[in-house]
């Protein structure tokens, strides 16, 4: 009974013991965000590298199997079965010449100082001779020399492996040691350290890779210079000049939404990179406050956006009986004013999508009303006229509400007002008009004294038509008369 009541003890220590180092690693795991396999893989990294630098030699291959129930480690020599193929295996000469230099390295070592450095150079050109060049097809490969601290040749492997080939891998197993030494423990530390890292930043990495074209939330850390680094919670993100709204104004601690442009891998960390003028921002806003939106009923066609100062959308549903700008503006415009304030008042058209162009550009040009479109299917253009009170705001100030009319349609459009229009339909009349108007404008571009001779000499030709036409029905009586007396003599 004695002996039983001591095994019990000993499993309960050893549970306790597994315990700790247990809740040691889920700690580990939750605030660093990693698995647990990478933690334990970090734990016999360490642990192999401190073998070796106790009790292993130099070029082994030592991996570490660490028993998470016994809390203690399996050590393994590793092994690659080699043959003439993957290596160069040395000769008699070569190993004479090593000899050599090893007994002349020893004779050095034993003179002056400063002749070390010669040596360290023979030792690079060692390492540089290490791997052998074969040419095949007029291409240069290198092959290693055969290392017997990390290579077995067939012979050697097919002894402790029947049926071993080049390529394999031949593990065996070395003696268990418990105690390290200072440099050892040392060792280890960095390792793990190192090890937990990089599987935080890889963790990182890939959380934020999933998060690529989304909208997050972040708090502003710190400014240096123009770039603005955001703390998005367990990275940091910037937002570079390029990619910041004109006329925002930014102060550390201000909470905002951005969008995530690129992840990329950094030594450092991810490299975050994000954005407030990105046209995609105003779109996962609207699918963050619209359900419709998020559910696919309402539908986001197209879009345009100059950042900070206006962006025209159009909407469309898929469904029946849905009102996709009711929707967007929602009651009492609570929804598109959410999206409003979260980009610092910027103004939003939301337009109703239409598969006839004709009707969609009219719609673009919101809020001007638009009198009739003509498309030119060639050449993409469209002729747009609207009232002349109406054309103003249908160019917008400084042309921004055609221009962006132009990119959400992607035509080109040209806007005209009404009464240009009517001019243009009547081809002829505007022909014989620019001719009566060439004469009269240039009789108005004449001088005042020309004005009054040309006046003076009209008012001479109108007058001496008028003798003429008096002297003519004078000259008629008189023909009249004397042919009337002809006719008389001739009665008589």
């Amino acid at each position: 009974m004695a002996k039983r009541k001591k095994i019990t003890q000993d499993e309960e220590a050893q549970s306790g013991r597994l315990g700790q180092f247990g809740s040691a690693i889920a700690q580990i795991c939750e605030e660093k965000g990693i698995p647990k396999e990478k933690v334990v893989e970090a734990i016999e990294s360490a642990l192999a590298a401190a073998y070796k630098k106790d009790y292993g030699k130099r070029g082994q291959h030592i991996r570490a199997e660490f028993d998470e129930v016994t809390g203690g480690a399996n050590f393994f020599l590793v092994k690659e079965v080699v043959d003439e193929t993957t290596r160069v295996f040395e000769t008699e000469e070569d190993k004479d010449s090593e000899v050599e230099k090893e007994n002349a390295k020893t004779v050095t070592e034993q003179k002056e100082q400063s002749k070390k450095k010669e040596y360290k150079e023979l030792e690079k050109k060692e390492d540089e001779s290490a791997s052998a060049k074969i040419t095949t097809d007029g291409e240069e490969i290198k092959i290693p020399r055969y290392n017997p601290e990390r290579d077995l040749t067939l012979e050697e492997a097919r002894e402790l492996k029947t049926g071993a080939k080049a390529g394999d891998i031949i593990e065996t197993k070395l003696e268990e040691k418990s105690d390290y030494g200072r440099v050892a423990a040392q060792t280890a530390k960095q390792v793990i350290i190192q090890k937990i890292r990089e599987a935080e930043r890889d963790a990182m990495y890939d959380e934020y890779k999933q998060k690529e074209g989304e909208v997050v939330s972040g708090v502003i850390q710190r400014i240096e210079g123009r770039n603005i680094f955001v703390d998005l919670g367990k990275s940091v993100g910037v937002l570079f000049p390029s990619e910041q709204v004109e006329n925002e104004r930014y102060r550390i601690g201000q909470r905002l939404k951005v969008y995530v442009m690129k992840v990329e891998a950094d030594p450092k960390g991810p490299g975050i990179l994000l954005s407030r003028s990105h046209s995609a921002l105003v779109q996962k806003l609207f699918e963050i406050e619209v359900p419709e939106i998020f559910a696919g009923t309402v539908e986001i066609r197209a879009m345009a956006r100059e950042a900070g100062s206006r962006t025209k959308i159009a909407v469309a549903s898929n469904e029946d009986g849905i009102d996709p700008i009711g929707s967007c503006v929602g009651q009492k415009g609570t929804r598109v004013q959410a999206v409003i304030d979260e980009l610092g008042g910027e103004k939003i058209d939301i337009i109703e999508w239409n598969d006839d162009v004709a009707k969609f550009i009219s719609n673009a040009l919101s809020p001007a009303k638009v009198l009739g479109v003509k498309v030119i299917e060639s050449k993409k253009e469209a002729r747009v006229s609207v009232p002349s009170d109406q054309l103003s705001l249908a160019i917008g100030k400084q042309g921004q509400n055609v221009r962006l009319a132009a990119k959400l349609t992607g035509w080109k459009i040209d806007v005209v007002s009404g009464e240009e229009k009517k001019e243009t339909a009547g081809n002829e009349k505007i022909g014989e008009l620019e001719e009566k108007g060439d004469e009269e404008n240039a009789e108005e571009n004449k001088s005042p004294e020309k004005k009054k001779k040309a006046a003076k000499k009209t008012a001479k030709t109108e007058k001496e038509v008028k003798r003429e036409e008096k002297g003519d029905s004078k000259g008629e009586k008189a023909e009249e008369i004397k042919e009337d007396s002809e006719e008389k003599a001739i009665d008589e």
